[in-house]
């Protein structure tokens, strides 16, 4: 039982505490939301959930004030094992500290909300005061996920992913104001449109920032401390393995799981039985149902994104191969994985994730492919296709011929290729295919 002298001792230290600093975020949460449901923030480990908080704690005082805010790490060494009652004199010391904040709004952050427990009954308490609360979650001890399951429909969850391109641009310095300039007006044009007012050497300088984006990726602590990036990288690459889902899970069959992520890694479409009968052939034991586990808990804990082919049938969209995509680049760099064209496809993907996109491939009877197909219902809006140069004529014509034959089929004439660096419109017969370098695409609005 912590005493309540304890807990005036921490809340007047958060009162007094400055922020670090914070990276802007884009779509970051608003706190004046009317909906009786905690926030959940959640996303892979070490992605920056505490400072999604700082920031919205940010809002807050500027709006409202700094008493109005009250932070806790859970898991503060000092604080011990904690309870439901425990968090009950948090809030009971915390109004008699600010008693004119009784019958006023105020916002609660619990991070590390796993290390109370019956910590559900407190929040639902909460909410029944007219308390905005905010949740985080070790996913090493309970997954994100798991929070809005203990909360019984009271919860709202918003995923927090590695910087997006802008984002990276932003910890870097590097100003955007420039590529966002208002178009000079034109006789019989109304509106603004973005347009790039860079010089060369501007140009140049974000052209280097995109080649070091692609290459590491948007983990905020690889991102602003890039001379240990790889260490950075590895560590939370082993980490989230180790913690994420081998402890948590109590795997014990360890080197089947690290043959599993090898393979992964390196696969275009993954089939759990092809990869089942290769271990059954180096005499590896595992059942092919826990292989389908172990996948999904990898999945869980934000690591890897198994993408499943478009079809109509739900059934028979579930039962087809998946392409694997990672959470970050950085984590396929640290693992040897530098093919260029693969990490671009990965960057695209994980920024129609980012953008919540539902997102699906295409594939026909003879492997003609579509990286990315964007529906809306049952209705495919855009077609996506994802490659590194067009200058080869071979790859030209394949990509070309796959995109049109599938905008024919799905009656889509919303067509893009993101390349590299390649800008162009290919127009054949009917179709019209813009061509879009990937820095250009990802700092559109």
């Amino acid at each position: 039982m912590i005493n309540k002298e304890k807990w005036a001792e921490i809340i007047k230290d958060w009162q007094g505490q400055k922020l670090p600093y914070l990276v802007e975020r884009e779509n970051l949460i608003s706190p004046d939301f009317a909906i009786k449901r905690a926030i959940s923030i959640i996303g892979p480990r070490r992605i920056g959930k505490t400072y999604e908080m700082f920031l919205i704690i940010k809002q807050i005082i500027e709006k409202n004030g700094r008493d109005k805010t009250l932070y806790i790490n859970l898991e503060r060494a000092d604080l011990g094992v904690l309870n439901y009652s425990d968090l009950v004199n948090l809030l009971e010391v915390y109004y008699s500290l600010f008693p004119q904040n009784k019958k006023k709004t105020i916002w609660l952050f619990l991070d590390e909300i796993q290390n109370v427990s019956q910590w559900e009954k407190f929040v639902r308490t909460c909410l029944d005061e007219e308390i905005k609360v905010f949740l985080s979650g070790s996913s090493a001890k309970l997954l994100s996920k798991e929070i809005a399951t203990a909360m019984g429909g009271r919860n709202l969850s918003y995923t927090v992913f590695p910087f997006s391109f802008r984002e990276y641009l932003s910890a870097k310095g590097f100003s955007q104001d420039k590529y966002y300039a208002e178009k000079p007006k034109v006789s019989g044009i109304t509106g603004t449109q973005s347009v790039p007012y860079y010089s060369s050497e501007e140009k140049s300088k974000l052209i280097n920032h995109f080649d070091d984006y692609l290459n590491w990726g948007g983990y905020p602590e690889a991102v602003l401390f890039s001379e240990q990036r790889e260490k950075i990288l590895r560590d939370i690459f082993d980490t989230a393995i180790l913690k994420d889902v081998i402890e948590r899970h109590g795997i014990r069959n360890i080197s089947a799981m690290k043959l599993l992520i090898k393979a992964l890694l390196s696969s275009k479409e993954f089939s759990v039985h092809k990869f089942y009968n290769y271990l059954k052939s180096q005499n590896i034991k595992v059942g092919k149902n826990v292989l389908y586990n172990y996948l999904h808990y990898l999945e869980d804990a934000f690591f890897v994104f198994p993408l499943r082919k478009f079809n109509l049938s739900y059934k028979k969209a579930a039962q087809s191969l998946p392409k694997i995509y990672f959470i970050d680049n950085g984590l396929l760099r640290v693992n040897q994985i530098d093919d260029k064209g693969g990490l671009l496809e990965n960057l695209v993907f994980t920024e129609l994730l980012r953008k919540e996109f539902n997102i699906s491939y295409y594939q026909n009877t003879i492997k003609e492919e579509v990286d990315f197909l964007i529906t809306e219902g049952k209705k495919v809006k855009k077609l996506i296709q994802v490659c590194y140069d067009l200058d080869n004529f071979v790859t030209r014509e394949r990509e070309i011929k796959s995109i049109v034959k599938a905008s024919e089929e799905f009656d889509c004439d919303n067509l893009l290729i993101i390349t590299k660096n390649q800008e162009e419109e290919i127009v054949t017969g009917k179709n019209k295919i813009k061509v879009i370098p990937a820095w250009k695409w990802l700092l559109e609005k």
